[in-house]
């Protein structure tokens, strides 16, 4: 477990400034994973394959490449890469 301590030289209560901040992130990182999903349901209907076995295919070199299967597979990285930052966002806790 990481520990963080801040300083500040302003007597403005910032641990609810921070509160809001992290809020305001994790809106915007799970209206990021909401977009990504929806543009991953438009890859898995178009070709009628799940992600998951979808990469599987494109690891293994059983699909030719394609702008459109680089997209899918950028797309299903950036969905791990939201996973891991609000993860990480709601594991934070302010201790007094």
């Amino acid at each position: 477990m990481a520990s963080l301590t801040i300083v500040t030289n302003t007597q403005y209560q910032i641990k609810p400034l921070l509160e809001s901040a992290i809020e305001n992130e994790l809106k915007l990182l799970e209206a990021g994973l909401r977009k990504t999903n929806e543009r991953l349901k438009v890859f898995e209907n178009r070709y009628k394959l799940q992600t998951s076995e979808f990469i599987t295919k494109y690891e293994n070199d059983e699909i030719k490449e394609s702008v459109d299967f680089e997209d899918w597979v950028g797309e299903s990285r950036l969905i791990s890469r939201l996973n891991e930052k609000i993860s990480a966002l709601r594991g934070i806790r302010f201790e007094n």
